[in-house]
C-alpha cells in the first residue's frame, strides 16, 4: 500500500546516482512513495533490475527508469540526460550519490591521481549533473542533495582521499548555493553516519562491523531509511528555508561516540 503523502510534495521527477543499492536505492523507494518518478543510475556490480522493480512496485509509486551510466564521465552523464530529456520535461531533484576512492593504508598510497580521481567521482558530479541539467533541460533542479560520509573532520581508517573529497563536496555546495542563490535553487549535503550496505563491507574489513556493535551497539546500526528519508524531507518543500548547509545523520553518534562514553559505561557496569 501506499505510504502516506506528505503535503506539498514538490519533486515529480528525481535522478539518483548510484540508485541501485543501498542508500540510494531506499532514497528512490521513499521518493516513489510520495508518487515521485524516479531516475536511477548504476555503474559498478550488477543491478538486479527485476528486484529494484519489483521494491518500487511494493510502494506503490511509479515505477523507476534504470540507467547504466558513470557518474565520473561527463559523455555518460551529457548521453544519459538527453535520453532522459525525450520523457520529462524536468528534473526536479538530484541525488549525487555515487562515491568511489582507493583505500589508503600508508603514506606510500598517497598519490595526486588518486586523490583527483576521487574529487571526480566522489565530489564534482554534484556540480556537473546540476550545470548539465540546466544545459540540457533549460532550467536546474529546484532540490541538489549530495551525499557525504564520515571522516571529514573525525578520523576514519582508510578514508584519506574520500574524506578529502567529500570535504570538496560540502565546500562546494555552499558555494553553489551561493551562485544559484537567485534561481528558486536549494543545494544541501547529507553527512550520512556509517551504514552497513554492500559497498560499506566492501570497504572496510570484515570484522570492523562487528567490532563496533561491542562499543555502539544498536548505534552503530544506522539503516538506509534514516538517511533517505532525511534526504526526501529535504526535497518535500518543508524545508526549503535549508539552503548550503551540511546535515549530519547519524543519531548523535559524532557527539558521544568517546572515550568519555565508554568510560562512564564501564564504570556503570562494574557498579
Amino acid at each position: 500500500m501506499p505510504a502516506e503523502r506528505l503535503a506539498g510534495f514538490r519533486p515529480g521527477t528525481a535522478l539518483i546516482t548510484g540508485g541501485t543499492m543501498g542508500i540510494g536505492l531506499e532514497t528512490g523507494l521513499a521518493f516513489a512513495r510520495q508518487g515521485a518518478r524516479c531516475i536511477l543510475t548504476y555503474k559498478w556490480g550488477t543491478a538486479d533490475e527485476d528486484e529494484v522493480r519489483r521494491r518500487f512496485e511494493e510502494t506503490g509509486g511509479p515505477a523507476p527508469e534504470i540507467h547504466r551510466a558513470d557518474a565520473g564521465l561527463t559523455e555518460d552523464t551529457v548521453g544519459l540526460l538527453q535520453d532522459v530529456r525525450q520523457r520529462h520535461s524536468s528534473i526536479d531533484a538530484f541525488v549525487s550519490n555515487v562515491s568511489a576512492a582507493q583505500i589508503v593504508g600508508g603514506l606510500e598510497d598517497y598519490s595526486a591521481k588518486a586523490l583527483y580521481k576521487t574529487i571526480g567521482f566522489s565530489a564534482w558530479p554534484m556540480v556537473e549533473y546540476t550545470m548539465r541539467i540546466r544545459e540540457i533541460f533549460g532550467a536546474y533542479p529546484r532540490y541538489v542533495i549530495g551525499m557525504s560520509s564520515t571522516g571529514v573532520d573525525a578520523w576514519t581508517c582508510g578514508y584519506d582521499f574520500m574524506a578529502a573529497s567529500k570535504a570538496v563536496m560540502e565546500t562546494l555546495c555552499r558555494y553553489l548555493a551561493f551562485r544559484l542563490k537567485d534561481e528558486d535553487v536549494r543545494v544541501n549535503v547529507v553527512r550520512g553516519g556509517m551504514v552497513r550496505t554492500q559497498s560499506f563491507d566492501e570497504t572496510f574489513q570484515a570484522g570492523f562491523a562487528a567490532f563496533a556493535d561491542r562499543f555502539a551497539g544498536d548505534r552503530f546500526r544506522l539503516e538506509a531509511t534514516e538517511i533517505a528519508n532525511a534526504i526526501t524531507a529535504l526535497c518535500s518543500g518543508l524545508m526549503d528555508a535549508y539552503n548550503g548547509q551540511i546535515l549530519t545523520v547519524d543519531r548523535g553518534m559524532s557527539f558521544f561516540d568517546n572515550s568519555m562514553r565508554l568510560y562512564a559505561e564501564s564504570e556503570q557496569s562494574a557498579g
